[in-house]
């Protein structure tokens, strides 16, 4: 784990967190791969400097940005808002559209808007020890040798293999 965010003690109610969301992903994935639902998300690239902020769910092998799926009735950039304050603790941050991508990963058919927030030095991190358990400040360099999920290699331009 970074010495980026505040650590906050694990709790029993985290672990158990935790252990449902590790079940529970890869149940949802297989039901995905029968249904191909669609899905609509939002993630955010935060630059600090030359660096990206990667966060590291519990249930996923790869990083990702912040960010999560769009609630019905809830535009891009709430979500996109809403996702930052629940994952790291950022609220009310002024975000830049920066596209969309289509793919399948995951067995959904996803459309992922993505935002970018540009700081000059991190502010403090508030992980919720469920969802997020770590978060990493890659440089540019540091990029490619890094398994990423399929929708933040999308944007950055990366070959990816459908999931």
């Amino acid at each position: 784990m970074s010495g980026v965010e505040r650590a906050r003690p694990a709790l029993l109610v985290d672990f158990v967190w935790r252990i449902v969301l590790r079940v529970g992903f890869p149940l949802a994935r297989a039901w995905w791969h029968l249904r191909r639902p669609r899905h609509e998300g939002a993630l955010v690239a935060i630059h600090v400097g030359r660096a990206l902020l990667l966060v590291k769910s519990s249930y996923r092998a790869e990083w990702s940005f912040p960010g999560g799926s769009i609630r019905p009735g809830e535009t891009p950039d709430a979500a996109a808002q809403r996702e930052m304050e629940e994952e790291i603790g950022f609220s009310s941050y002024p975000l830049i559209p920066a596209g969309s991508v289509y793919g399948e990963w995951d067995g959904r058919r996803d459309r992922v808007h993505f935002f970018e927030l540009h700081l000059d030095r991190m502010p403090e991190l508030r992980l919720d020890n469920r969802e997020i358990i770590a978060t990493h400040l890659a440089s540019p360099e540091e990029l490619h040798g890094i398994a990423l999920t399929g929708a933040v290699a999308a944007f950055l331009g990366r070959n990816v293999r459908r999931e």
